[in-house]
């Protein structure tokens, strides 16, 4: 059992991954790290319900059994008013696992807050002691530690009411059998040995009755885990692979038509509205606008990460959502804001994706992102392990990993959300030139604030509070001054 409760275990979570892995990206927007961490912790009450506690229970149900029929042998009326007690007593610990039941739900939700605040504190804590909010921080730790004590002495609290209710319950029925038991044994009814007999059968008979409580709240606890992981298993996938389209179709210009998106919440901003615009294939678009004006999102939608509120995402004449995702994000080479680096190394991180890494392609990525001296001064080169989220490199080496990752696909379409804003002008300059010969053929939409790395683009969008306000050459868009040439005015000190 041991062994199937480990196995079990392992399955659980490794399902729940599965699952995880195939869920959209706004439900991430709307989880905490510490409630999906918890969830997972949470199935060692399964793996202690089917390792432990289901053994001993079945050894306990054997015994009661046995001595059962002993003692109806030896006294009918003993073994009825112990049945009844017994009953009595098992209807007072169900009387209490509805309660037991809410507060572990508190109690989750409070562990599942401190989990997150944990990750907070020790990823943050750079910035705790830039701002000297160490104190701040042990502060809002330690409310959410009262919280959870409120909530575990609530528990402990109900706990030992429904103990203290099942050891009279328990106490009055050995005292009454005991009184039974003695008068039989005067009145000549039952010997002195009989009376020994019985005593000792009835404390084998309420060490199952023990367990079996034991086990009924080990089987609530495991059964409140694993509904925990149905919230998750319930959720609907990103895609349904058997109805999606596995391939592009002959047009491959990306067009957005009437699109406006807001983010999940009753209240929630429209972060675009109406916005129209193609992005021809082989040709290289830049987005630009101010913070906040919704460029990001634009490149969230046309990788599929969310559906637009209302209007249609298209390549060529299929909409995108019914497009194959695994498909269209293998064509597509990203260089996200927040891009992620991996504790793996440096060729893994930057062949994400690939079991066998292609070296010839490696190198030429390295190459591309200006990378290539740096990672072979190493001691162990393309060997090297990077801490999680790039620890130990700099934001413009870690800018740099991005793009190799991107360039090593090889994709047909690039998408580049401010990928050079960290990097240097020596090293802006040089990977843009090795870029420019990389994008030939190949349709690409930056989203960026530098002159140098849109000022080439065939078409430049420009966004205004979630609205298109202009779009054309850099050339044009310059000579009408408008809302970009003010941006490249004060933005990209064009002119200065």
């Amino acid at each position: 059992l041991l062994h199937i409760g480990v196995r079990v275990n392992i399955s659980l979570i490794s399902d729940f991954l599965i699952k995880m892995m195939k869920l959209p990206v706004r439900f991430f927007d709307t989880k905490m790290t510490g409630d999906l961490l918890q969830r997972i912790f949470d199935n060692k009450r399964v793996e202690t319900f089917l390792s432990s506690t289901t053994l001993i229970t079945l050894f306990s149900l054997i015994n009661f059994v046995i001595f059962g029929i002993v003692l109806l042998y030896y006294d009918r009326a003993i073994f009825y008013i112990f049945s009844f007690a017994t009953v009595l007593y098992l209807a007072w610990i169900f009387l209490f696992l509805k309660k037991r039941r809410e507060l572990d739900y508190k109690r989750f939700d409070q562990m599942a807050e401190n989990q997150s605040n944990l990750i907070q504190l020790i990823g943050g804590i750079k910035e705790i002691k830039l701002h000297n909010a160490e104190k701040q921080k042990r502060w809002a730790w330690e409310r959410i530690q009262a919280k959870l004590f409120r909530v575990s002495l609530d528990f402990l609290r109900v706990d030992q009411f429904q103990k203290s209710g099942s050891a009279f319950i328990n106490e009055s029925k050995n005292i009454l059998i005991s009184f039974l038991a003695a008068r039989a044994v005067i009145e000549g009814q039952m010997t002195l040995g009989m009376m020994l007999a019985v005593q000792y059968i009835i404390g084998q008979l309420n060490a199952p009755i023990e367990q079996l409580v034991t086990f009924i709240h080990s089987a609530q606890d495991a059964k409140i885990s694993l509904e925990r992981m149905n919230e998750i298993h319930t959720q609907k996938n990103e895609e349904e692979a058997s109805n999606k389209i596995p391939m592009l179709p002959e047009k491959r210009d990306l067009n957005l038509q009437d699109v406006s998106f807001q983010y999940s919440g009753p209240h929630s901003p429209m972060v675009l509205q109406d916005i129209s615009f193609s992005i021809p294939s082989g040709q290289t678009t830049a987005i630009v606008g101010t913070s906040g004006s919704g460029k990001t999102t634009i490149l969230k939608l046309l990788l599929n990460f969310y559906e637009p509120t209302t209007g249609r995402v298209s390549i060529g004449d299929q909409s995108l959502v019914n497009m194959q995702n695994r498909m269209w994000r293998d064509r597509c080479g990203v260089v996200m804001q927040d891009g992620y680096i991996f504790s793996e190394s440096i060729a893994k991180n930057i062949a994400l994706g690939d079991e066998i890494i292609d070296r010839k392609k490696l190198l030429q990525a390295v190459k591309v992102a200006n990378f290539q001296d740096y990672i072979e001064s190493l001691p162990l080169g393309y060997n090297t392990k990077v801490g999680a989220d790039g620890m130990g490199l700099s934001q413009g080496q870690k800018q740099r990993m991005l793009i190799a990752r991107a360039v090593y696909k090889n994709p047909d379409y690039i998408f580049f959300d401010e990928a050079t804003n960290a990097l240097d002008a020596f090293n802006e300059l040089v990977i843009m030139e090795n870029l420019e010969e990389f994008f030939e053929g190949k349709t690409v939409v930056i989203v960026a604030h530098r002159l140098s790395t849109v000022k080439n683009a065939d078409n430049i969008v420009v966004l205004e509070r979630g609205e298109l306000v202009e779009q054309g050459t850099h050339k044009e868009l310059t000579a009408l001054k408008g809302a970009y040439y003010h941006l490249v005015k004060n933005q990209l000190e064009l002119g200065a």
